[in-house]
């Protein structure tokens, strides 16, 4: 596997230092741009988080301005991106900073996997990107590259998929692990993609790439779910008067804790709708 892989090291950070850096995350490698960045563009689409980084880094230019936020301010910064969890972990772990690094980012992953909210993934992209230090950050378009120039039939999903693909890519890690890593994640994000035909013709390591080879791409990666996605049914009231209207506040754990919300109850198949003057509608969490 070792083998395997270094020869696609050169030609990706080629390809990548080649590429136009326009996104606004990537015209310089201060820690706490990039640090946000990964945060917001987990489960979110490169296009949707452009508006929100800058609107939120104009307004939380630093790591300070972060821990002080107030967190009603805070979640309306971060409102339409979802999973606000996220959110919240980027003040914990701001003022983890502020009380145990002295206000400055931790220089190195280990110190970076202590902060709250922060994974392998985006401490490898911190430490390597900013600091240059030899660690991978390996995501999902990190899975998928890596899988299909090993023609790998390991499921992507598995754990022990992501730690031997981890392991490997240490082993090969070059004196710009920054340029390295970020050119396998923009790869995937661009010509190795999921879901869809990827643009092989225009990949730089197609050569060294055995499920081009193969013909393997529509299988590769492997993707077994197992876990079923909970649907659960409510009526939610939509309660008008004087243009006013009637919303109230989510429990403090759980699902989109501390958000607003329309009145609702978990809806029963049994219950008649006995009131014209009320509006109901499905509300699928």
């Amino acid at each position: 596997m070792k083998q395997e892989l270094r020869k696609i090291v050169e030609p990706i950070i080629e390809w990548y230092q080649n590429q136009e850096k326009t996104l606004p995350w990537k015209q310089d490698k201060e820690p706490y741009h990039i640090w946000v960045s990964e945060i917001m563009l987990q489960q979110t689409r490169i296009e949707a988080v452009k508006k929100y980084y800058t609107r939120f880094m104009k307004e939380l230019p630093t790591i300070q301005d972060l821990a002080c936020v107030p967190e009603e301010k805070l979640l309306k910064l971060w409102e339409g991106l979802g999973y606000y969890s996220r959110a919240r972990n980027l003040k914990k772990a701001a003022i983890q900073i502020e009380q145990e690094y002295e206000g400055k980012m931790p220089t190195n992953y280990a110190d970076l996997l202590k902060l709250a909210g922060i994974g392998e993934y985006t401490a490898g992209a911190i430490a390597s990107i900013s600091y240059k230090e030899k660690v991978p950050a390996v995501d999902g378009n990190v899975l998928r590259v890596i899988s299909r120039v090993l023609a790998s039939k390991e499921d992507v999903l598995l754990p022990e998929t992501k730690r031997n693909i981890t392991k490997a890519l240490f082993e090969i890690l070059p004196d710009e692990p920054g340029d390295f890593n970020e050119g396998l994640m923009e790869l995937g994000e661009k010509i190795c993609l999921p879901n869809t035909v990827p643009l092989c013709e225009t990949c730089p390591i197609q050569e060294f790439c055995r499920a081009y080879k193969e013909n393997l791409t529509k299988e590769i990666p492997i993707r077994i779910k197992k876990q079923k996605r909970k649907i659960e049914k409510r009526t939610v009231f939509i309660l008008e008067y004087q243009n006013h209207m009637a919303i109230r506040k989510r429990e403090k754990t759980g699902i989109l804790a501390n958000l607003y919300e329309f009145p609702n109850v978990i809806r029963r198949s049994d219950r008649r709708r006995n009131s014209k003057n009320i509006r109901t509608m499905e509300h699928t969490i």
